[in-house]
């Protein structure tokens, strides 16, 4: 198995990285601020404007670490990556499969049952954990809902019926996330999901733990050797990774999800930590950016055990396994893609 490392990421606009021997040096304005051995890293993630030195770029292809660039605000940008994992014959499958809508929608069929199931648990839990404090008879309806919506997906006959699905589960699902937010109700309220730009604190964490997950989901791919740009559920359009996109469908509501809503309830995130822009967009502060980031990283570095292969893995692996399984799968290894099915 695959050992999580470190992701180095970097908010600050003025840092700049290079490299010096087998280490990442980082600095601002000419002055050294930190070091950090190459070893330590699987990824690194940057929210700079400075840039990276053609020797560190070209280090980390050789590598393996994925350098992924973000806009201030959290939008993607861009991935360096080096040469492939795997070999052609693999991506050829999966450039076949991708034309094929019958194997693209038995796929999509498990990719958006893990989702659905998994947005009933972070629901479902929440009723179980905090009873008295919701209404638990709203939570209850959407609970049936989304296992009515799981029983839908067999039905459908293309992606595009799936899509509809899922859209309509969506729906119901974050029409009770504001009932999870337990605390600091009056500073993140929310009322609907609002993507470019988000137009308050929660939507902006939901935005920003999304981005992550798609670096993440696309980094494993990579390493697997499949295409992230090429998905099944998600269709070809430039400059998208559509596959990322599909395989992170399932870990949205129990990674990126209950994750927002922990920073909340826990109080880790405060409404001190956002800035309103001119247009009414809602972004982290660097404080506030800092803070999110470290407690992601401590969450990726949390142990459980996967569901399928039964034994213990760190949350950041789940994003490489799930892609291993997809890789299996289109080699021909196992007889359908195995969605990740959080309990």
């Amino acid at each position: 198995m695959k050992k999580l490392l470190n992701t180095l990421y970097i908010t600050s606009y003025e840092k700049y990285l290079s490299l010096e021997g087998e280490t990442v040096v980082i600095s601002e304005q000419g002055k050294e601020c930190a070091r950090i051995p190459l070893h330590n890293i699987e990824s690194i993630v940057t929210m700079g404007y400075a840039g990276v030195s053609p020797a560190l770029l070209g280090k980390c292809a050789e590598y393996g670490i994925v350098i992924s660039f973000l806009s201030r605000s959290g939008r993607f940008l861009a991935h360096t990556v080096g040469p492939y994992n795997g070999n052609v014959v693999l991506r050829k499958t999966q450039y076949r499969y991708s034309e094929n809508e019958e194997i693209c929608t038995s796929i999509s069929k498990n990719i958006m049952t893990g989702k659905l199931f998994n947005s009933r648990g972070v629901v479902e839990r929440a009723i179980r954990d905090y009873s008295s404090s919701l209404d638990v008879d709203k939570l209850k309806s959407v609970s049936e809902d989304l296992k009515e919506s799981i029983s839908n997906i067999e039905k459908c006959k293309d992606t595009e019926q799936l899509r509809g699905v899922e859209g309509e589960a969506a729906s119901r699902y974050f029409s009770v996330f504001d009932n999870l937010i337990l605390q600091q109700k009056k500073d993140f309220a929310f009322s609907t999901r609002v993507r470019r730009p988000p137009t308050d604190p929660v939507n902006a964490m939901l935005s920003f733990s999304y981005t992550l997950l798609n670096s993440m989901t696309t980094s494993a791919l990579y390493c697997v050797g499949l295409d992230p740009y090429v998905g099944f559920m998600h269709k070809d359009r430039p400059g998208r990774t559509s596959l990322s996109l599909d395989l992170m469908e399932e870990l949205r509501s129990v990674f990126a999800d209950r994750f927002v809503i922990t920073m909340i309830n826990k109080r880790v995130i405060n409404k001190g930590d956002f800035f309103v822009k001119e247009n009414g967009a809602v972004y982290f502060t660097d404080d506030g950016k800092k803070k999110f980031l470290q407690s992601w990283q401590m969450k990726k570095q949390n142990t459980i055990v996967h569901p399928f292969l039964k034994e213990k893995v760190e949350w950041g692996m789940v994003p490489y396994v799930q892609a291993l399984l997809l890789a299996r799968f289109l080699r021909g290894d196992i007889d359908g893609y195995p969605p990740f099915l959080w309990k």
